[in-house]
Formats: C-alpha cells, structure tokens, sequence
C-alpha cells in the first residue's frame, strides 16, 4: 500500500515530468518553425499538412529527449524538497534511503511502460510523418536522399536467389539493367536478364523488357528470349532501396520480421535496424537508471543549493545521450556489436547509479 509520503512524491515525480515535457516542447516547436518557415512559405506547403508534421514533431522530440527530461524533472523537485529539509525529516522518522526510493522507482516504471508501449506502436507512425515531410518538402534532394544508394543494388533474395539492378527509380517501380539468378545446391540454375524491369500493381507482376534466360543444362545450355515477358518473383522493387528511415517507421512485428528478411537477404544494413530494435527496449530500461542517479545526486542539501544540483544533472544528461548516440552511430558505421552500442550508456550509468546510490545512503 502507498502511504501519504508514498503518494505525495509519486506525485510531484509525474507532475513535474509532465511540466518538463509541456515546457520544453513548444520551444522545441518555436525552434523548429524559426528554422524552416522560409522553406515552407517557398513550397506553399498546406496548413493542414504543417499541422501534422507538428504533432508528429512533437512525439518524435519528447522521445528523443525523453531521458534528459525525466533526469532535470527529478532532480528539480527532489532538490526542493532538499533544500525544503523534506528529506531529511522523512529520513529522521526510522526511513531508509532504499524505502524513501519506492515511490520513484514506482514512477519510473509507470513512465517505462508507458513510453516502452509509445515505441513500440506510436512513435513509428509518428517518425513516418516526420521524416517524411522532412525529405518531400524541406530538402532539395529529399526524395533521392530518402531512398539513399539506387545504383548498382545487389541483393540477396533467399537463400539460393540473386538479384542485381544497375539503377532503380522508386516513383515509377521500375529498374534497368536487371539481373536475376537461381541457385540449386552452389551451382546456377539458370539467369533472367532485362534491359529494365517494371512492377504492374493492377495485376501484380512484373513486365521484363528485352527479356533474356539462360537455363544451364549438362550439356549444353538453353535461351529463351522475348521483347516482354511478365512473370511473378518473390521479392519487392520497393525493398531494393528502402527509404533510409525505414527501421524507424515499423512496429515493433514488423520490424522484427523485416530485419529477419534483411539478414536472409545479407543486407549490410541489418546493423542500423537492430540498433532501432534494441533502443525500443533500452529507453525504458534508462528511466530506472537516471531516477536512481538524480534522487542520489540532488537529495543531499547543498551549500550551493539547487543550481549545484542542476548542472551536476544536466552534465551527467547531456553525457548519457552524447555516449548513446556516439555508440549507437559506431555501431551503425561498423561491426561493432548494436546490442552492446545500444546497452553501453545503461551499462556505464548504471554502475554510475549504484555508486551514488551507496554514498546516498551513508
């Protein structure tokens, strides 16, 4: 059961995130406006639509700083009640340091869940509408730099399929210079070549142009060729170059059944998806982490009082996000393990929390 105390720091730990968030989101959407306002007005882009975007907007800003609002809300009201001697008539009445913790580890959890519960289903569609707007009409070359490299794709599409295009254009599904082989046990079977390849979505086929196949026999080997020829493959055009973004933008299935088709395919940016994946579980975990090291670092009173408090906490923020995006970029860039990229900042302040956790107490 929650006692008075219980519930009164429970919540000043919810209000006070909530404050947090409402306070800096607009500014973070006056920031933003400032910035790309001329652009807007240049692309007479509809009201309706910015709208949008800034709702999105908002979702896709208080996850990405999610945990340096939760860290500054809970070192600002736990410094109060420091500085109020709150603590230390809690503590004075018989208790512990580790009783006094409940209620915030009770907060961090609800707030886990719930933003464990936003990645996994609101923040995608969120991060589609913002990411989209973004490279459709606030870059010059959003759309070819949304799809990223569309030359020379070589993919793997199972375990015994090949396919090869020289250039793919997203807009009109259609690819040039195509190449398609099948393998039976190391050896081909046979190749498919077109000079360009087009995705029907009435009928759901492809037409191949200047269609070529070459079927390997013992002997000798077979060619059939046409000016057309429709037939059905197993793979996607769309997924030859993916937007770059993707990861971002899928549920938490689809997200793990489209990084369990990109290792099929020997996708070399299976590393960017997983590193999405990982953070979905890892950003919860991390209010757990930093609720432990604020109410350790601002519940001692201070000569200095609340501002001492305050820069130790934004210092050891700003230092989490700075470890976790530079690991989960070299993780991104390299071969370095994503798990571990993703995990490192937890790991590190982790053992930081229980540190402080321990002089807490003394």
């Amino acid at each position: 059961m929650l006692t008075i105390i219980d519930k009164y720091i429970l919540k000043k730990y919810l209000s006070t995130f909530g404050v947090m968030l409402l306070l800096f989101a607009p500014i973070g959407i006056i920031i933003d406006v400032s910035e790309k306002i001329n652009k807007m007005i240049a692309n007479k882009i509809p009201l309706s639509e910015i709208l949008v975007y800034y709702y999105n907007f908002t979702i896709y800003f208080m996850n990405l700083l999610f945990p340096i609002f939760l860290f500054l809300s809970v070192i600002w009201f736990t410094s109060k009640l420091a500085n109020n001697t709150e603590i230390i008539a809690i503590l004075s009445s018989g208790i512990s340091f580790s009783r006094f913790l409940r209620p915030f580890i009770i907060g961090a959890t609800i707030v886990s869940i719930v933003v464990l519960l936003m990645g996994f289903f609101i923040v995608p569609k969120a991060n589609e509408g913002f990411n989209n707007f973004r490279y459709t009409y606030l870059r010059s070359d959003g759309k070819e730099a949304m799809r990223g490299k569309n030359t020379d794709v070589f993919r793997q599409i199972s375990k015994n399929e090949f396919i090869y295009v020289n250039s793919f254009n997203p807009e009109t599904k259609t690819a040039y210079n195509f190449s398609y082989e099948k393998f039976k046990k190391d050896k081909l079977e046979y190749k498919i070549s077109a000079s360009r390849i087009q995705w029907n979505p009435k009928t759901k086929n492809y037409t191949m142009y200047d269609y070529v196949k070459r079927t390997v026999g013992t002997l000798e080997d077979k060619i059939e060729k046409a000016d057309s020829k429709e037939a059905k493959f197993s793979f996607d055009l769309e997924d030859l170059t993916p937007v770059i973004y993707i990861a971002e933008t899928l549920t938490l299935g689809k997200l793990n059944r489209f990084i369990e088709k990109e290792k099929s395919r020997g996708s070399s940016n299976v590393n960017i998806y997983k590193v999405v994946l990982y953070k979905k579980y890892s950003i919860p975990v991390s209010a757990f982490i930093l609720t432990i090291i604020a109410v350790s670092v601002s519940a001692m009173k201070r000569r200095g009082g609340m501002g001492v408090s305050l820069a130790i906490g934004i210092g050891i923020a700003f230092s989490f996000v700075f470890f976790d995006k530079i690991f989960g970029t070299l993780a991104e860039k390299s071969t370095f393990s994503p798990l571990l990229a993703v995990w490192f900042s937890n790991i590190v302040f982790g053992i930081l929390a229980i540190f402080l956790l321990r002089n807490a107490k003394r």
